[in-house]
């Protein structure tokens, strides 16, 4: 059974999965995971027919804790150690800093298909007075918040250390402020000068009421308040927060032993690791959600998080070969699931479990079946000069093409066409030396050489110029001579692309006309010999 539909069944009565999100700058793609996650979670649910809400947090009381680099350093370092919401927007599109980042992330939601029935901001409970009961209950049983603190992760708090934060009435720093006693209904607190390692509080202290939006409970203790005012009974959290003795084993005791209640199911989730230095390259292109999910299709992106266990690393760069196995692993997946259902008298009641990835990374759930058009092929088509893209592709397929099927072809031209320009280093472009021998051929040695020579007079005899029968040919002439593939294949890259890499080696040449082909081997081979 697939990990999702396996939570749903061990539900019982209606349940309520949430997620939450700081928006302390651009959300970047990792944050995606625990969102699919807790989104196919909900559809797992609705799938078993059990009563089910998904909610969606967005903690904008928490403090700007830096500025981000992308962002104006002298107009936003005035705002250190303020609440998010109570930063300016970064432009007119938003109200607040908070709002504005949401915003894009949200547009991500949309993109995915994902649809939290209700998105709240924490500033409005805070400020609608709906987590004052909580706010009150922590403050009178500060002690046993501090021995939860210390108990699960040895962190001794000072008997005087209550979990609250106060808005300087100062300075407008929530990030400073220390709050030390809490008598009828008022919390005395210091902005202290070195509270934070980022900013300094201004020295200020005082009573004021902690509730209303005055300020916030610390975000363990505040984890476990938005359990009990929302309902949530499904939560999951990742690794970093689910170590032993972590912060969510901190909210579980809290929950327990302040609270009384059984904490929200939990099971901790991986990260989606970005490697390389293009994600930060010259050109601004990134690693945030807004740009991977402006990239990539939203069921590849989708199939991208549910592919691998939700306990596995993902290890995400956009380079050729980690972007185009993606494409090719989704296609071989929805080709396997198309001659299961084609095959079948019937739609089967119940989907294999390697199915289940495909069917949650639609956007409604249903699996529309297509033809495929390898993605690595169309990324080298669009780099041939004067080719006629849309014929070549017709040539190039096994059926004729249905509307449908064009619909997904241009989707991925698209793509291909913004990997190209945005994410493919030089090396993995695709440059012919349309005019000359590449200087890189002086290198090839007497075997390589001989290869090509035989490969000429091999190509020559060949009707068939398609991708698989010049593969073919280019392995049964290294298998005769005989020399190794590591040898012979760099030997044909150096011939036409001037590097020692290149696509799969049949497809290159079978773009190339081949009477081009079969005199730049001539070429080579001429040329060294003489």
């Amino acid at each position: 059974m697939f990990w999702a539909d396996k939570i749903a069944a061990g539900t019982q009565g209606e349940q309520l999965v949430n997620d939450s999100k700081t928006p302390s700058g651009r959300v970047h793609v990792g944050s995606l995971r625990g969102v699919i996650i807790h989104d196919v979670i909900y559809r797992a649910l609705k799938r078993a027919d059990k009563p089910v809400k998904f909610m969606y947090g967005v903690d904008d009381y928490d403090a700007l804790d830096t500025v981000p680099k992308y962002l104006d350093q002298a107009k936003f370092s005035p705002y250190l150690g303020y609440p998010l919401c109570n930063v300016p927007s970064p432009n007119d599109t938003a109200s607040d800093y908070a709002k504005y980042f949401m915003g894009e992330f949200l547009e991500v939601f949309d993109y995915l298909g994902v649809k939290p029935e209700e998105v709240y901001y924490l500033r409005d409970l805070y400020r609608s007075g709906k987590l004052n009961k909580y706010i009150d209950i922590f403050l009178n049983n500060a002690h046993l918040v501090r021995e939860a603190y210390l108990e699960v992760s040895k962190a001794e708090r000072p008997d005087n250390w209550y979990p609250f934060q106060v808005i300087c009435e100062n300075c407008g720093k929530i990030a400073t402020t220390v709050v030390t006693d809490y008598q009828d209904g008022e919390v005395f607190y210091t902005c202290q000068p070195e509270a934070t390692n980022y900013v300094d509080g201004c020295g200020h202290s005082g009573w004021i009421s902690p509730f209303d939006g005055n300020g916030k409970l610390p975000w363990k203790v505040e984890w476990v308040a938005k359990w009990e005012l929302v309902g949530v009974t499904i939560e999951l959290a990742g690794k970093d927060h689910s170590q032993k003795g972590g912060s969510r084993d901190v909210a579980n005791a809290i929950c327990r032993k302040v609270l009384r209640e059984k904490p929200p199911f939990h099971a901790p989730y991986e990260f989606i690791l970005v490697g390389g230095t293009k994600m930060s390259s010259s050109k601004g292109v990134g690693s945030s959600a807004k740009e991977i999910s402006a990239l990539l299709p939203p069921e590849l992106l989708r199939f991208l998080m549910l592919r691998t266990q939700p306990k596995t690393v993902i290890n995400f760069e956009p380079n050729y070969e980690t972007i185009t196995r993606l494409f090719r692993d989704y296609d071989a997946l929805n080709d396997k699931y198309k001659a299961e259902v084609e095959s079948a008298a019937e739609k089967p009641e119940e989907l294999s479990k390697e199915f289940m990835p495909l069917v949650y990374s639609q956007l409604d759930g249903e699996v529309k079946t297509y033809q495929a058009f390898d993605f690595s092929t169309l990324i080298s088509l669009l780099q041939i000069p004067g080719l006629d893209l849309k014929e070549e592709v017709e040539k190039r397929s096994e059926a004729p093409l249905t509307d449908s099927d064009w619909q997904i072809i241009n989707r991925r031209i698209e793509v291909a066409k913004k990997w190209l320009e945005d994410y493919a280093d030089e090396e993995e472009k695709l440059v012919i030396y349309w005019d000359s021998v590449p200087e890189k051929t002086q290198e090839l040695s007497e075997e390589q050489v001989n290869y090509l020579q035989n490969l000429q007079e091999n190509l020559a005899g060949t009707s068939n110029w398609e991708a698989e029968e010049l593969q073919t040919t280019l392995f049964s002439t290294a298998k005769a001579l005989p020399i190794k593939p590591g040898k012979a294949f760099p030997a044909v890259y150096y011939s036409f692309l001037g590097k020692e890499r290149g696509p799969k080696a049949g497809g290159l040449l079978s773009y190339l006309n081949k009477d081009f082909v079969l005199q730049r081997l001539q070429d080579v081979v001429a040329m060294k010999k003489s």
